[in-house]
């Protein structure tokens, strides 16, 4: 399965989680509001986009409406409090997607 990771700046939250489920699985992190965003090619490989907050999934609609429409877009809901490899975000991060896949 191939799973594209998306938050903010794609450094810390998405980071992580695409470090974490790299054995299991596909992986690949994105940032909205980075020097270099997330692309719609980026969009168009995931089979599944896993996004941190609920406005980043609206983001993606915004920006990409066709790819919005087509892809399974889940929300992990983990606010943009955390710092990259953090033990704290990698228990959420391994609670919250383990329930949804």
């Amino acid at each position: 399965m191939n799973i594209l990771f998306i938050c903010n700046q794609g450094k810390n939250r998405t980071k992580t989680a695409a470090a974490i489920f790299s054995e299991e699985f596909q992986t690949a992190s994105a940032g909205l509001y980075s020097d270099t965003p997330v692309t719609q090619s980026q969009l168009s490989q995931a089979r599944v986009i896993m996004v941190m907050e609920e406005k980043h999934r609206a983001e993606i609609a915004k920006r990409f409406p066709l790819i919005y429409m087509q892809k399974q877009i889940l929300v992990l809901d983990i606010p943009d409090v955390y710092r990259y490899g953090q033990p704290a975000l990698a228990q959420l991060l391994k609670s919250k997607v383990s329930k949804l896949l």
